[in-house]
């Protein structure tokens, strides 16, 4: 049950204790508090039986406390002066960077430890000589079961035979467009998609259609009209926390779209990297019209782009087969041994751990996301980017240019966009900052630039 630390005037910056260990939420509170503007570098802690006594715990529970928030880079000792709050540590070369979507590291999970743990446990129960090896099939039987283990939450029960472990959603997707359209196919998409699925469609030599959009998504009316004019033989959708925009379709588009798909005979490619991040998604496509929906779901955005593996779920044995045809012509296989990590993660429960704990963090750095970008700012408690529009005094690419050169990266509407008009908008990714407080030093940058207009920005004065 939640309890209070005891003294009624307490420091603003302490909280509320829950169930887990209270040394590492004292340490979250000291972050918090950072990450909001509570604490500011300088300010002085109050000494630790001092706080203890605050707190309403035992003196070792501080001085673990303490040691935890030493471990972030929160706090400085200064020896009988006292603890201090430490200036953020930024490493003066390289730039913050928002552009990228990776998943947020956890503040209370030992990723090194996790990593050296799994693989030491691969390397035990598996065949060297099989690890390092050509492996053809989609992955072995373990890696399949694991597939379906993981994607149990989302799918339901699902025979492991039809999992296939790819080397990533990019190749699963141009492995599609491959197998599943003809020369003169038309790949149907949003006008705001995963720029990889353009490009891979323009190596390919298919035409990418742009669908009109409304508040819920992609209009079926739009999709219909397209179908009947074009020759419409895959259907793009990243339903659940869309990339950019962070949209997620209500469940009533995704079954009126399923109709569709199902009247005119289309193949729908469901890109759903954020599911696992949302707790209130509504189904996938491939729970609605299974029969007609190819699943992917990679890892890189929930747990790690390092393992380089995506599971892909599809309808029939024959899809499945041209499928993992075109697949091996592009990339092969995947990587055995970062496919049998995965593998060695879900089983032994490391892989959840992991998620639990980057989802947990994802919601801290959304907070700090709506302190700092006020107005337009971020739609959804979830995930792990934002979509944030700009003053208009600003245009996407001069304000990603400027944001360079105050060492930050975001990126620009147009990247997402056909070439025909993008919004006037960024996307600003959450996990490149290696910190909460790194993240909100780098967004209370951004929101100072948004207030500045172009002709104020980057002036040199020397």
């Amino acid at each position: 049950m939640p309890t209070t630390p005891r003294d009624a005037d307490l420091p603003n910056w302490i909280g509320t204790f829950v169930a887990g260990p209270r040394y590492v939420q004292i340490a979250d509170f000291l972050e918090r508090a950072v990450a909001g503007g509570k604490l500011s570098p300088g300010d002085r802690l109050a000494p630790q039986r001092e706080l203890a006594a605050m707190l309403g715990v035992d003196l070792t529970t501080v001085t673990r406390a303490l040691a935890e928030a030493r471990r972030r880079g929160l706090i400085t000792a200064r020896g009988s002066q006292g603890t201090y709050i430490a200036a953020p540590a930024f490493d003066l070369v390289q730039a913050v960077d928002l552009s990228m979507n990776v998943p947020p590291p956890p503040a209370e999970i030992d990723f090194d430890d996790m990593l050296r743990r799994g693989l030491a446990q691969v390397t035990v129960r598996a065949d060297a000589s099989l690890l390092m090896t050509y492996q053809l099939g989609g992955g072995t039987q373990p890696d399949r079961t694991a597939g379906a283990q993981w994607l149990a939450p989302i799918l339901g029960t699902i025979a492991p035979a039809s999992v296939i472990a790819c080397p990533g959603a990019q190749s699963a997707l141009a492995a599609l467009i491959l197998c599943r359209t003809a020369p003169d196919g038309v790949v149907a998409t949003e006008p705001l998609v995963y720029p990889g699925i353009r490009a891979a469609a323009k190596q390919l030599g298919r035409e990418v259609v742009t669908i009109a959009v409304d508040d819920d998504g992609m209009r079926p009316d739009a999709l219909d009209a397209a179908c009947a004019s074009q020759r419409v033989q895959l259907l793009y959708l990243n339903p659940t926390l869309q990339n950019p925009t962070t949209h997620t379709m209500p469940e009533s588009r995704r079954r009126e779209l399923a109709r569709i798909a199902q009247r005119r005979g289309i193949t729908i490619v469901e890109d759903d990297p954020y599911w696992l991040l949302t707790p209130d998604a509504p189904p996938p496509f491939a729970a609605i019209a299974p029969a007609e929906t190819v699943y992917i779901a990679t890892l890189s955005k929930c747990l790690s782009p390092g393992l380089r593996t995506a599971y892909a779920v599809t309808p029939d044995t024959a899809l499945q087969e041209s499928f993992l045809a075109a697949l091996r012509a592009l990339t092969l296989m995947a990587s055995p041994v970062a496919t049998a990590l995965a593998t060695q993660w879900i089983h032994d429960g490391s892989a959840l751990a992991l998620l639990m704990g980057i989802r947990e963090e994802a919601a801290a750095r959304q907070d700090i996301a709506r302190q700092w970008l006020v107005g337009n700012g971020p739609q959804t408690p979830w995930g792990i980017h934002v979509w944030h529009p700009l003053p208009s005094y600003w245009n996407a690419a001069a304000f990603s240019r400027a944001a360079r050169d105050e060492d930050l990266r975001v990126t620009a509407s147009d990247v997402f966009a056909d070439g025909s008009g993008s919004p006037n908008a960024i996307r600003i990714s959450l996990g490149g900052a290696a910190t909460r407080a790194q993240l909100s030093a780098a967004l209370r940058k951004l929101s100072g630039l948004f207030a500045r207009k172009p002709s104020d920005a980057g002036l040199m004065v020397v």
